[in-house]
Parts: structure tokens; C-alpha cells; sequence
């Protein structure tokens, strides 16, 4: 790559072009609509970068995004994706389709930008064969074997054990008001509906975010909780008074400039631990207790397993807020695998009481899902986990 980055912009925006224009480090073409977008791309020396905006004349930046991606020569070229508003959909449907990033107008700093598309460019480059093509990803296919042992176990272990859940769902109705069941968003190989009787006082989701900063048992230091919009950039402290070293973003009423609200943003993002356990947690009820230690509360999981969402051997399916933090190859090739009931992490130090480490906990759940690399799967393995998982079931702590 050049010194200078050579950007095809797609769009009308005035204020993105305005920024893109005005950098020595970015050589700028500009494409109103995806008529020239294309004619310039077909003619013209491939760009380094692609930044379209969610809808131009003509069409939107998903159908450029599929013009793009079909034409082998371009796989080398990041395209972003940038719209006026953030609209959850909107990102969801840039993910899924693979865009390489999504921003919302204004577009950040030249510096943050520039540093992302580099990064960018040589992670593309990295995914591209010496043809030119992209390696394909090997697509998933859960084992014919371990569905069939799903369905089965399942389907008889919700039969023979519906009279103490309905004795479990009494005491839970008696003890406490509210639903006796609990459904939340989780994250395996997609979202979906995750089922648990409750075992906590209805409403307390509410108090996760403190009890999760001061009673994490990942939380290993005390770093910056979140942005704090007293403190002064140190870059435009050095400016003239009225000038900043990057555009005003305006958050809940207050007032900060891009650079600065994104160093705090990446201080806030290392404090937080990918995964939550609350130690000695106050939201769970004395049923609750009860049914966590005997691992009952999870027994409406068999319904998922029914239905497909999960199995009954796996890495465990996270909460969306702690999926989100799993960016890293290191960190999300846990989802190779399925969502499970029980997994390797489980038996190995769950049952043998005693803390765990966040990096352990990863390093375990990688373990399990390189069993679905290539034909590694062994049905046999998966007994083993639930042999191993029984003694493990009456444990001392509440996770």
C-alpha cells in the first residue's frame, strides 16, 4: 500500500466529503451513486478502500456491497458501510452480510480512520489466496450422531423429570411473585430464546451493571469504569481556544471531541471482562439457591435442545453483552462450536469448586470447539463430558 490511502467514497454527504477532502494522508474519488461507482471501479486502478453510504441514488450500500464482492478482483478491498442514524437492523444486516465495518456520520478522526482502514486492508489481504480468491470458511453442520442424540435425551429426560419440575415451579411461585420461568437473548452460533427457571428476584437484571463492577470475579483490576466528559483532551488543550483537534460529538448533554471520546471509549473497552460471574450473587432467592446447585434451574434447556438452538453438549451460549466483547479470532472461535447444556469448562472446574480465570475459560471452550474442525467430532468424547458432568452437578458455588 501506498503512503497515501486512495478512498472511493459513494455518497452526497457534504460533511463525510468534506472530511475525507481536506487530509493530505487520503487520496479521495468520490462516486455520487453506484452508476459512477461502478464505471470507476471497472476503469479505473482499484482503490485501497470503499466507504458507501447506506443509500445512494440508484440503490443502497448493500446491493454495492454484493457488486463489490462478486468481482473476485476487488476481494482485497474493505468495504464500509456508513449511515446518518445508528439503527440496530441496519448494523445487524452489515454484520451478517460481512461488510467490513460500519460507522455513522460524522466518520471519526482522520487518524482513527485511517489507522482502521490499514488494519483493514492487510486483514483482507491475509483472508486472500495467491488466486485472488477468498478462503471460504468451512461451513458448519452439526453431526447427524450428536442431533439424534439431542432429540432423544431430551425428549426423555423432559418426560421423566416433569414431576419435579412441576414441584420446582410451585416452590418458585410460592416463594416469590412473577413469572417461574425466565427467558433472556442468548448468543451461540445465532441469538435466540434462552429458557432457565428462575432462581433470582424478579426485576433484578436491573442491578447486574453494579454488581458486575464491584463483585466480578473476572474483574482482575480497576481501570477507567466509563468516559468521563470532565476531563480535558490533551490535544486541544494545545490548540487555540475555540479549535479542537477533532470534530464535537454531543452525548447526553455533554460536549466532546471525537479523538478523545474515542481514546476514553477504547480505556472503557479494556476494563470490561468478556465474561461475568457474580461472586456471592444478593439477586438469588433461597429456592433459587437451591435449584442452581443442583444445576435444576437448568433444565428448561432441554426445550432448546429440542428445538435446535442447542445441545446437550457445548460451550456455554453467552449473553449478548458478553458476545459482543468476543471480537478477537482468539476469542470467537468458541463459536465453532454449539451452544450447550454442559461442556469441557464445566466438568473441569465448575465440579471441582474453586475459582476460574477468564483466560481459562476461553482456553477450554477453543479446546471443545476444535472437535468440529474438519472430522474431529467424536460422539464418544460428548459422553464422556456427561459422565463426568453428574459430579459436578451438586456444587458448592452459585454461577
Amino acid at each position: 500500500m501506498e503512503n497515501n490511502l486512495k478512498i472511493l467514497y459513494i455518497g452526497k454527504s457534504k460533511e463525510n466529503k468534506d472530511s475525507l477532502t481536506d487530509t493530505p494522508v487520503v487520496s479521495f474519488i468520490h462516486a455520487e451513486n453506484a452508476m459512477q461507482a461502478e464505471n470507476f471501479l471497472r476503469n479505473e486502478e482499484n482503490p485501497d478502500a470503499i466507504i458507501c453510504e447506506a443509500i445512494i441514488p440508484g440503490g443502497d450500500g448493500f446491493q454495492m456491497f454484493q457488486w463489490v464482492r462478486n468481482r473476485p478482483k476487488f476481494n482485497e478491498i474493505p468495504f464500509l458501510l456508513v449511515a446518518n442514524e445508528f439503527k440496530d437492523e441496519l448494523f445487524k444486516d452489515a454484520f451478517n452480510q460481512g461488510i467490513d465495518d460500519f460507522f455513522v456520520t460524522p466518520l471519526p478522526s482522520v487518524s482513527d480512520l485511517t489507522g482502521r482502514l490499514e488494519f483493514l486492508c492487510q486483514f483482507r489481504k491475509k483472508l486472500t489466496t495467491s488466486t485472488g480468491e477468498i478462503k471460504k470458511e468451512i461451513p458448519y453442520k452439526m453431526p447427524v450422531t450428536k442431533r439424534i442424540f439431542d432429540v432423544l435425551v431430551s425428549f426423555f429426560a423432559l418426560l421423566f423429570l416433569s414431576p419435579i419440575l412441576l414441584i420446582i415451579v410451585l416452590a418458585i411461585r410460592l416463594e416469590s411473585k412473577g413469572k417461574v420461568y425466565y427467558i433472556s437473548k442468548r448468543v451461540g452460533r445465532k441469538p435466540f430464546d434462552f429458557y432457565k427457571l428462575r432462581s433470582m428476584r424478579t426485576g433484578s437484571d436491573s442491578e447486574l451493571s453494579k454488581l458486575a463492577k464491584d463483585k466480578n470475579q473476572y474483574n482482575t483490576a480497576a481501570k477507567q469504569a466509563e468516559i468521563d466528559f470532565s476531563l480535558p483532551c490533551p490535544k486541544c488543550s494545545e490548540l487555540p481556544e475555540g479549535q479542537t483537534c477533532s470534530p464535537i460529538l454531543h452525548i447526553r448533554n455533554h460536549n466532546i471531541c471525537d479523538y478523545w471520546y474515542s481514546v476514553q471509549k477504547k480505556e472503557v473497552a479494556k476494563s470490561k471482562s468478556a465474561f461475568i460471574k457474580i461472586v456471592d450473587d444478593p439477586r438469588i432467592t433461597k429456592v433459587g439457591k437451591i435449584i442452581r446447585n443442583t444445576s435444576i434451574d437448568e433444565l428448561p434447556q432441554l426445550i432448546n435442545v429440542l428445538k435446535g438452538d442447542m445441545s446437550i453438549v457445548g460451550n456455554r451460549p453467552l449473553p449478548v453483552y458478553e458476545a459482543e466483547l468476543l471480537t478477537k479470532d482468539a476469542m470467537s472461535k468458541r463459536f465453532l462450536a454449539p451452544p450447550g447444556i454442559t461442556g469441557l469448562w464445566q466438568v473441569e472446574l465448575r465440579g471441582r469448586g474453586g475459582d476460574m480465570s477468564e483466560e481459562e475459560r476461553m482456553r477450554l471452550d477453543n479446546e471443545y470447539a476444535d472437535h468440529f474442525a474438519g472430522n474431529n467430532y467424536s460422539f464418544f468424547y460428548d459422553l464422556n463430558l456427561i459422565l463426568r458432568t453428574i459430579p459436578a452437578l451438586f456444587q458448592k458455588d452459585t454461577v
